[in-house]
């Protein structure tokens, strides 16, 4: 790695001389200085974009692909983008994706020697506790009386037993044989907990970007590495934990507790349930999902490191104690499809041509999914709303996209852009981009409409202010996005009066090479398609919010939404208008 005084000395040459280091035969287009004015006063003085992301997080609530929370959602947003002026404004299917499911009451107590409540969550997918619950007997013989009895549901609480389970490998499964039947089992070993003295809320700093800033091309060949990949030890740690779970379920074990890798104060991180995989798996055959009816899951919960490991030091002295676990779940079988929510600001003389923005969303369950990702399509939203309120006419068209199916799997996007614009291979086979990789990409397949997408840009990392871009190995993009960037590299394009020792600078400059993953703008650069994700603040994403019962409204930081809003609607509006389409990267 060069030296800190050569890295700056190459950024600074970089951005005051960008044209000299990297030649563009055309000129760059940015807007007029009084379009940049109107979009910055209709993003700031008339912004919706909090009304939206409230509507969206606290209103229509968590939006797990399947569920109705989620066709609402798509309802809901192709029905705001069509009151806006936008035109097309239409769900678009792909799948199957599977049975949805929606969570109806969850309640979980232990119940003694020492009586407290459980701070928990229930895993998607889950099957409720009234699976455990044996059907009434019905006497063949007995007298049916003149007076209909009253009808009383039965309960679908579970009461039983809580046992600890940390088995490591097979032979440590042999100990607990015929122990585990009607149990609650926790499952796993006690995570230690330290003090927190560092905040969970942070902005990028100077020397992080600088680090960004000079990441090396991602798609340059990596040399051999003397240390050899994981793969075979992460296989067989998966495949221990495929037959543990099937260990458990063949035990007779009702109910099953693990506890989250991070987390803790009441924050639990929190996705999917497993299904148990056949001890005779079928080569060729995906495993088993949990999302497929039929499907054996056992009913799982992810509980709060201070209780899970309460109980497990409770056990280890002797105590006995017992929980009852209350889940009701309602799982959605009629439509195995999922959508994708699509909206058009239709082009004039590159009409053919298309801009796409996009972010997805659907979320998991444990909160309403306001920063993973309602504030990401709020803020798509609002950009498209700008174009459209100010009555720009794009030349190319502008279409947003919402996706599904991103938390299983970048799902939607990628049978999008399968069905639109290209795949690998057979289809069948998700490859996503990224560069760095020695392998051989599988053959790419071109449709019709390959060539007429410019670019594809993508929001999805919480709440956080734009810094910049990762330019995804695509190094014909630097000296665009440099000189669009310029607008926004001093703090004052955002305050006049901007005081850097008591404001917060909403300024935004950094270009890297580098990529970026986990999120639907993959699906674009898979193909060679030029797909971007926004350099953004963390703020409390991975500390906090990302996955999490902490997933709420209240964590959204309105001024760096609005930021994001803007500079989204200059980027996709000047792309939108150029003589040319935005430059592909070199792929191998």
């Amino acid at each position: 790695m060069f030296q800190r005084k050569a890295l700056c000395a190459l950024v600074i040459h970089a951005i005051l001389f960008p044209v000299a280091i990297f030649a563009q035969t055309q000129p760059i287009y940015e807007v007029p200085k009084d379009v940049f004015d109107k979009i910055k006063e209709e993003g700031t003085k008339n912004s919706q974009v909090m009304k939206t992301l409230g509507y969206m997080s606290d209103v229509i609530g968590p939006r797990l692909t399947g569920s109705p929370g989620m066709k609402r959602a798509n309802d809901w947003t192709r029905d705001t983008l069509a009151a806006w002026g936008l035109q097309n404004s239409h769900l678009e299917s792909w799948g199957p994706f599977g049975r949805g499911w929606t969570l109806k009451r969850f309640h979980a107590m232990v119940d003694g020697p020492t009586a407290f409540p459980l701070i928990a969550y229930p895993k998607a997918w889950s099957p409720g506790t009234d699976t455990l619950i044996p059907a009434p007997m019905v006497d063949p013989k007995a007298k049916k009386s003149k007076t209909p009895l009253p009808v009383t549901k039965p309960s679908s609480a579970y009461t039983g037993e809580v046992v600890t389970f940390n088995a490591q490998n097979e032979a440590e499964l042999e100990q607990y044989k015929g122990k585990l039947k009607g149990k609650i089992v926790l499952v796993g070993a006690m995570r230690e907990l330290k003090a927190e003295f560092e905040p969970q809320g942070s902005r990028r700093t100077e020397s992080n970007l600088l680090e960004l800033a000079n990441a090396p091309d991602p798609n340059a060949p990596r040399p051999a590495s003397a240390t050899p990949p994981p793969a075979a030890g992460n296989q067989q740690q998966f495949q221990f934990g495929a037959r543990r779970l099937r260990f458990l379920h063949e035990e007779g074990a009702a109910v099953l507790i693990d506890v989250a890798f991070k987390g803790d104060g009441g924050t639990i991180f929190v996705s999917g349930a497993q299904a148990v995989q056949s001890a005779t798996p079928t080569p060729g055959q995906p495993p088993m999902n949990v999302r497929t009816k039929g499907a054996i899951v056992p009913v799982q919960l992810t509980a709060t490191p201070e209780h899970f490991n309460r109980l497990t030091r409770m056990i280890a002295a002797g105590e006995k104690p017992t929980m009852t676990v209350d889940l009701a779940v309602e799982f959605q079988d009629t439509d195995p499809n999922a959508y994708n929510t699509i909206a058009e600001i239709p082009g004039s003389d590159k009409a053919d041509e298309v801009v796409m923005l996009g972010g997805h969303l659907d979320s998991w369950h444990g909160a309403t999914g306001a920063t993973d990702n309602g504030s990401g399509c709020a803020v798509m939203m609002e950009a498209v709303r700008i174009i459209q309120t100010l009555g720009l006419k794009p030349r190319r068209t502008i279409r947003i996209a919402l996706w599904s199916g991103e938390e299983q799997g970048l799902l939607g996007s990628r049978a999008y852009v399968r069905q639109h614009f290209g795949f690998r291979g057979d289809g069948s086979t998700p490859q996503f981009g990224g560069g760095g990789q020695n392998a051989t990409p599988l053959p790419l397949t071109k449709l019709d409409d390959y060539d007429k997408l410019s670019a594809y840009f993508n929001i999805d990392n919480g709440t956080g202010k734009i810094r910049g871009v990762y330019m995804q190995g695509n190094e014909g993009v630097r000296p665009i996005f440099r000189q669009w960037l310029a607008a926004f590299r001093d703090p004052k394009w955002w305050k006049a009066d901007f005081d850097p020792a008591k404001d917060t600078s909403f300024a935004a400059n950094t270009l890297t090479l580098a990529n970026t993953g986990g999120t639907d703008h993959l699906a674009f650069d898979a193909v060679g398609l030029p797909g971007f994700q926004f350099i953004q603040d963390a703020v409390e994403y991975d500390t906090r919010t990302h996955h999490s019962n902490m997933d709420v409204f209240d964590r959204i930081q309105a001024d760096d939404m609005k930021q994001m809003s803007i500079i989204l609607a200059v980027f996709v509006y000047q792309t939108a208008m150029m003589d040319e389409m935005m430059p592909k990267k070199t792929t191998r």
